[in-house]
């Protein structure tokens, strides 16, 4: 499971719709669809409620979105805090 899987599972799920994220994230529904393919493939469980269309998330989606959501804003944190780090090492 790989950060940049759960960012594109995440985003997918708050769209409702792989092809939205993907536009919105300016890349390729097929990038978007692989990636939640992967995570779905690793944990042996299906992520998004499907028909034609992604209808819905799944119990284990939901759990696995509020999960993402907390790492992906630890990420974000982290990543701030180093460069604030960097910063004060320069000045």
């Amino acid at each position: 499971m790989e950060l940049e899987q759960l960012r594109l599972f995440a985003a997918a799920a708050r769209c409702g719709s792989i092809s939205e994220a993907a536009r919105r994230l300016y890349i390729s529904h097929s990038t978007v669809s692989r990636a939640v393919s992967a995570l779905e493939e690793e944990l042996g469980v299906s992520l998004l409620a499907r028909s034609n269309r992604v209808t819905g998330l799944t119990a284990a989606g939901e759990t696995l979105l509020r999960e993402a959501e907390a790492l992906l804003a630890k990420a974000e944190e982290a990543a701030a805090r180093t460069r604030a780090a960097a910063e004060q090492d320069r000045g």
